[in-house]
């Protein structure tokens, strides 16, 4: 995935990310996806630790912070330690 070279808070997606990547959606309270697909001219994401996916306009996406990353691999972990996410 490609991003701008500005602080995180200005870094937006400029292609289509694999399957997996983490994405902060700024139009959710910055609440980060793991990115799953598009669906028309929307990406999916879905909640690090599980549930239900949501769909978001490309523009109101960008990379996550280092600490947003940390946040969220925590997370995963946590769900996965937890049985709510394989």
């Amino acid at each position: 995935m490609s991003v701008g070279d500005g602080p995180p808070s200005e870094q937006k997606p400029s292609q289509v990310p694999a399957t997996g990547s983490l994405l902060v959606d700024t139009s959710r309270s910055d609440q980060v996806g793991e990115f799953r697909g598009t669906a028309g001219p929307y990406w999916s994401l879905r909640p690090v630790g599980g549930g239900t996916e949501w769909e978001a306009e490309p523009a109101s996406l960008r990379a996550p912070s280092p600490m947003e990353r940390l946040r969220a691999e925590i997370a995963r972990c946590n769900a996965r330690s937890e049985g709510r996410i394989l």
